[in-house]
Formats: C-alpha cells, structure tokens, sequence
C-alpha cells in the first residue's frame, strides 16, 4: 500500500482520504473523482498491453488487494470494498490480484464481485501457497468456490512454495478449463535467481515480480527473460513499500512530466514501470479512492520513451 505522498491541487492529503473511508464525505469522493477521471479517459487513449500467450489485452494498471482488503465480512469496511471494487471497474480497471494469505481478501472480493454483478468485468488472479500437492488443490478449489466461478483467470504460486508440485497441479487446472493462465510470484530480489530457473523449467503464463524506480533487479534479468519465452509480467511493489512517497512529496513533479501526460508521483512511478516493455500489468494496491482515481490515470495518454525514462531514473539515483 503507498505511503504518505502529495499529490495535486485537486488532492486531498493520505491521512486524510484515509480517515474518509467508510465516511459519508466518501460519496463525494467517488463522484467527483470518478467523473473526472471517466472525463479524462474518453479524450485520452487507454494504455492496453497484450498477454504474449494469447494476444488477449489488459489495462496495464491493475489493482493489489493485500492488506487493503482484508476486512471483515458484511462491514462497513467491506462496504467501502465493494465502492473501491466498483469505481475501479467503472475507471476501466480489470486485473485484480489477490490471495488465500491475504486474510479475508479473497472471500470479500468474491462476495462483492458476485453481488454487485462485477466478476466477468474483472481478471481476476489469485495465488496458492502450501507445502503440499493435495493440500494446494484444496486451496486452489476453495479461491474457485470464493469467487463463484467455474474458471479464475490466473493463479499462480505464492512466492514459489512448492512450486515444481503446483505448476504440475495448474496445468491438470488448466487442462480442465478451471483456470485460464498459470503463474509464479516473488516480491525480493533474493529470489530472482530461483524465479528465473523456474520460468526456464516450469514456463508459467505469467511471472510476477517486484520492479520499480527504487528497485530495478528485475531488468537485469527477470524481464529480458520473459520477453525471450513470451510470458506475461505482473508488477508488484511499484512504490517500493510506499516509504519513497515521504521524500518525493518535498519535491515539485518536473514539468517535462506533462509531455508524457503525467499530473502526480504516483504517475511518474507508474508510467516508468509500464514503459518497460516486458511489463503487462502493474498492481498498486489502495484503499483510498482519491489515489485509486490517480493510479488509474497513469494508465491513459502518452508513456515515456527510452530516453525519457532514463531522464525519470536519474532522479532516483542513490534510493
């Protein structure tokens, strides 16, 4: 989840917009930052990247659910949820990422989802993470269950937990038209080295990995890998933990941002990540709508050029 972070005029502070959720001023916040946005995408051009298995296309601005969405069951919070889940689609959102180990996550996406008539609007990709092969088709049976569905469009495993088992368990899936898109994920860079075997090994659909302005590992290796066997990328920890928002917040957006149609931070770290062209999808996750409205407009108009984007990483040199 992003950190504390100024944003423009229009903005209102993280602590703020925090203290709105579940709040009566928050109608308002969907309303007016909805419209805008929904305003600014039908001038602008939506950014849509092509999974390489299939050419099927996705936003490149998706949406992470751990530790936002887990609250319980039937709450207010959940309440809040399900508007976030709803704007989101309503912006041109679809990917969203979650997982069995994110508390309640998993259920309160499904239960929403279904209720509010948004699943087939949604790619949704969950994760397994067990130590054994029957205990993982369990859990894989039960995310199925969740969300209601016959078929979940990706799963992939967890941090790459008795990964050799459970790529062979997402294949059976697969073969059996239960899931769409197979998958493994990792979030540190010490686990590169062992994410790059399996992507030889195993071949999933889809890697997930950590890449951002403050953490580029993943260019070294992980990305030119996936362009080589044509496998999707989902990027997590876009914002490096969401700690780098405390300094760049002190700092004014350069003004060369615009010419790549870049208003925020929040975009100008978005809009690095996505340019790359490896990447299919990037997953910040939120629970505030005032900075779900601005992530998502990283996913309109211009992207920065190669050139460019070395300009935007000069900047952060030294974090």
């Amino acid at each position: 989840m992003r950190g504390v972070r100024a944003s423009d005029n229009r903005s209102i502070s993280r602590r703020r917009a925090a203290k709105l959720i579940g709040a009566s001023a928050l109608g308002a916040l969907f309303t007016t930052g909805a419209s805008r946005l929904v305003a600014a995408a039908e001038s602008a051009a939506k950014i849509l990247r092509a999974i390489p298995l299939t050419g099927e296309k996705l936003p490149v601005i998706g949406l992470g659910s751990a530790g936002t969405f887990d609250v319980p069951p039937g709450s207010p919070q959940a309440k809040t949820v399900g508007e976030m889940l709803a704007l989101f689609v309503k912006l041109g959102g679809k990917l969203i990422d979650t997982s069995p180990m994110y508390g309640t996550a998993e259920s309160v996406i499904g239960d929403l989802a279904y209720k509010a008539g948004l699943t087939k609007s949604l790619f949704i990709a969950t994760k397994v993470w067990t130590r054994s092969q029957t205990e993982g088709n369990a859990q894989m049976e039960h995310s199925l269950q969740r969300f209601r569905t016959r078929t979940i469009d990706l799963i992939q495993v967890h941090n790459l937990a008795d990964v050799d088992r459970e790529m062979t368990s997402l294949r059976e899936l697969k073969g059996k038209g239960r899931i769409r898109y197979t998958g493994i994920t990792h979030s540190e860079d010490r686990g590169h080295g062992e994410v790059e075997r399996i992507m030889r090994l195993q071949k999933p659909d889809f890697v997930q990995i950590n890449y951002s302005l403050m953490d580029r590992a993943a260019a070294s290796r992980i990305l030119p890998l996936a362009q080589e066997l044509g496998m999707g990328v989902i990027i997590n920890r876009p914002f490096g933990g969401g700690g780098i928002f405390q300094v760049i917040s002190k700092r004014p957006l350069p003004a060369w941002a615009a010419e790549f149609d870049c208003h925020s931070w929040a975009q100008f770290l978005l809009k690095w990540i996505v340019s790359h062209p490896a990447v299919t999808c990037v997953i910040p996750a939120t629970n505030s709508p005032q900075h779900l409205e601005d992530n998502m407009g990283a996913g309109l108009g211009r992207l920065p050029d190669a050139k460019t984007r070395a300009r935007m990483a000069s900047l952060f040199v030294g974090f």
